[in-house]
């Protein structure tokens, strides 16, 4: 562990007995000592239990109306929610209409903590989201986007990873939110990973522990605690060995005691010796962990007997979103936050109904079920978080400045500059790079992303078309793009997880294409998994269909930068069982 580390930890550590006081002043008026032994000591039950809960409100305001607020929560406005349940934390989305543009959003974060501050415990917010960047992306342009955590596996750099982190982050904070459920920590070992998959640094425990522990660094490290955002590493134990979502289904994972601790255990390790806030339990059972049949999120042998006593975490633990199903199969919704917290939860992230999931805790302390100083354990860590973030002396941020801060040229440049690093060519038989053709047309999944690649392709020159398929083309749409490819000189056509039965439509598409006998660039734009399945003579990874990546793959397309990429997943072959179309480490370069 870094000095420094130590030392930040040191200073979380002792926030939490008290270390510091310093009076917080909110734009109503009202004054709260913020020491959080003294906050802890001033609260009812009822506060303190609220603390512990985390959800969303709908509105693009802290003062908007919204009959769906009514409906879940029987109260109005986004500030009214947080005021009602005392909530330690918000989370945003966009389909909660809390995410339009930098300077709304921090307006809204404002509005939230100033109804925090003004009412029950006095204490400020924590206010996230899931800012992994790449494939789960919740705050769009003007903000800085990068393509995510696989490409920056590809790159095989902790500098460029944790810089990508920090820009993140502090993007974040200006716009008030100071806490991120990133990064993902899980190994992804599974290419039929339907939940994971780019949202994994690697199939490689090392270097998926390296970069973990890197975006710790960058999202907590990389400025003044005032100006950083708390990390959530997840999904503890390990949810990359699956092929089922836990959305929507309970995960069982095989995986052994020695497993888990060589493919699993080791980016969660790294993540806690650079010291992160918080990390994310994940739905899962791993029955050879714990033999109980309760997920991950409920069991004590994995939060409480692995994560606090084993490995040593001393921060916060927080639960996956309650609302799914990976949670919700076995017990009753009010049943659920109990169980969280006796395995060692502290945290509980968006409940299925709000009102139960409280008085359900209410009453397990009632009942003596849970006891009032268990309770209070998981408050003295939310504080001491809060306290360590700089949220707890300084939850406002200034509007006046987001616009010049989020999405800067900087932040931008350093954006792209990264991202050159991450491309991987993965076959190239004498197709690229491409000799200025005359013609050229974009096909396949994403609409967003073929335009911004036909438009960068068109800057550079040639006559360019775009034809968006989508991820289950029809037969329609693969005649037309075959008779557009054939009137242009090159063809490039993205996939996008091609590799799983409901999109195999894509596979169609591409072969298809292969047989107008023009040249045919395919690249894969989510899991590079998609190039063991068509024998083609180009084939390149991006890992992402952001703009930001089309960016850099129309710069490898035309040699204005070399493909670095490392591939951070073996690409299996699917006609061969157990042998890889391209190994782990494959990349050419020119």
């Amino acid at each position: 562990m870094s000095p420094k580390t130590r030392t930040r930890r040191a200073a979380i550590a002792l926030s939490a007995l008290a270390v510091g006081a310093v009076t917080l002043t909110a734009t109503g008026g009202a004054s709260a000592p913020h020491r959080p032994a003294d906050l802890l000591k001033e609260m009812t039950l009822e506060e303190k239990v609220g603390q512990l809960f985390v959800t969303y409100a709908y509105g693009r305001t802290a003062d908007t109306a919204d009959p769906k607020n009514k409906e879940e929560f029987g109260v109005d406005t986004p500030a009214q929610v947080v005021q009602k349940y005392h909530l330690g934390g918000i989370i945003h989305f966009s389909w909660t209409n809390s995410l339009y543009e930098p300077k709304q959003i921090a307006e809204l974060s404002n509005g939230l903590q100033n109804a925090a501050v003004n009412s029950g415990a006095k204490v400020p917010l924590l206010i996230s989201t899931d800012q992994e960047q790449g494939q789960v992306t919740r705050i769009h342009e003007p903000a800085t986007q990068f393509p995510g955590n696989m490409a920056l596996g590809a790159g095989r750099s902790p500098e460029d990873a944790e810089r990508a982190a920090a820009i993140t982050g502090q993007e974040l904070r200006a716009m008030g939110l100071n806490q991120d459920f990133a990064p993902s920590g899980d190994v992804n070992v599974n290419p039929a990973n339907p939940v994971i998959g780019v949202r994994s640094f690697s199939s490689d425990p090392a270097l998926a522990a390296q970069l973990t522990a890197a975006q710790v660094r960058g999202y907590e490290d990389s400025a003044k605690p005032g100006e950083t955002v708390s990390a959530a590493v997840k999904h503890f134990p390990g949810h990359g060995d699956t092929n089922q979502d836990s959305h929507t289904a309970l995960p069982v994972i095989e995986h052994d005691r020695q497993q888990w601790e060589q493919l699993d255990a080791p980016p969660f390790k790294e993540a806690i010796g650079a010291a992160t806030d918080a990390v994310m339990s994940a739905h899962i059972v791993v029955p050879k962990l714990d033999d109980s049949g309760e997920p991950s999120t409920l069991s004590p042998k994995v939060l409480t007997g692995m994560l606090r006593e084993e490995l040593g975490f001393k921060g916060v633990i927080i639960t996956d979103s309650l609302k799914m199903e990976g949670v919700r199969q076995k017990h009753p919704d009010p049943e659920i936050p109990v169980l969280a917290l006796k395995a060692g939860a502290d945290m509980l992230l968006m409940p299925n109904d709000l009102q139960a999931a409280i008085d359900g805790v209410l009453n397990a302390v009632r009942s003596g079920e849970l006891s009032e100083q268990r309770i209070d354990q998981s408050v003295a860590r939310v504080l001491a978080l809060k306290e360590g973030r700089g949220v707890l002396a300084n939850p406002f941020v200034d509007v006046s400045k987001v616009d010049r801060f989020v999405g800067s040229k900087e932040h931008l440049d350093q954006a792209q500059a990264i991202t050159d690093r991450t491309t991987t060519l993965l076959r190239n038989d004498g197709v690229l790079p491409l000799k200025k053709p005359g013609r050229m047309f974009v096909t396949g999944a994403g609409d967003d992303a073929t335009a911004a690649l036909a438009k960068q392709i068109g800057a550079r020159g040639p006559q360019t078309s775009a034809l968006a398929t989508g991820l289950q083309p029809t037969k329609e749409q693969i005649d037309q793009a075959v008779e557009q490819a054939k009137q242009n000189d090159v063809t490039v056509v993205l996939t996008n997880a091609a590799w799983s039965e409901a999109n195999a439509g894509q596979l169609d598409l591409v072969r298809a294409l292969q047989q107008t006998g023009k040249p045919v660039v395919a690249v894969a734009v989510r899991d590079p998994y998609d190039a063991g399945h068509v024998d083609l003579p180009a084939w390149v990874a991006t890992y992402s269909d952001k703009a930001v990546a089309m960016e850099s793959l129309t710069k490898v397309l035309f040699g204005e930068i070399a493909p670095t990429g490392k591939l951070p997943v073996p690409v299996p072959d699917p006609n061969q069982p157990g042998t890889d179309a391209y190994p782990f480490g494959h990349g050419l370069g020119w």
